[in-house]
């Protein structure tokens, strides 16, 4: 008995971590493009909310986003590894946290931005960022 829960418990496990690597590859993605293409990003997001009330506010918006995405990809990364390697979830968790926060700064930008397609895009990240999260609060016997 014990040994067929051991294998569900690493299953688990295992499902967390690939979500949490999922959003890290996304996040870490993202976050190498705003580094590496910070000009061409900083001139798409002027525009994108130009006339609105962050227009003003972009490049230190940018800044905060990319550090953001860096941290919370990286926590996930991390997190994902040693969930599956020592079924400790803590610093997942973090990162789920993180990344959940990224995500609703990302949708409300792009609400005020009115661009509904970009928003909607990021729902589905989040709402498997949130999957992620409430995974790791249910204990599976």
């Amino acid at each position: 008995m014990y040994e067929i829960l051991s294998h569900k418990l690493f299953l688990i496990h295992l499902i967390q971590s690939l979500i949490g690597m999922f959003l890290s590859i996304a996040l870490l993605q993202s976050s190498v493009d705003k580094l590496f293409d910070r000009k061409g990003n900083l001139e798409w997001l002027s525009d994108h909310f130009t006339n609105t009330i962050l227009g003003n506010y972009v490049p230190v918006l940018l800044l905060f986003i990319t550090m953001i995405e860096v941290l919370s990809g990286v926590v996930l990364l991390l997190g994902s590894l040693v969930n599956i390697l020592i079924s400790n979830s803590n610093l997942l968790a973090i990162g789920f946290l993180l990344s959940s926060f990224n995500f609703i700064s990302l949708f409300l930008g792009q609400r005020i931005a009115k661009d509904y397609a970009g928003a909607a895009v990021i729902v589905n990240y989040f709402i498997l960022n949130i999957l992620g999260l409430l995974s790791l609060l249910f204990i599976f016997y």
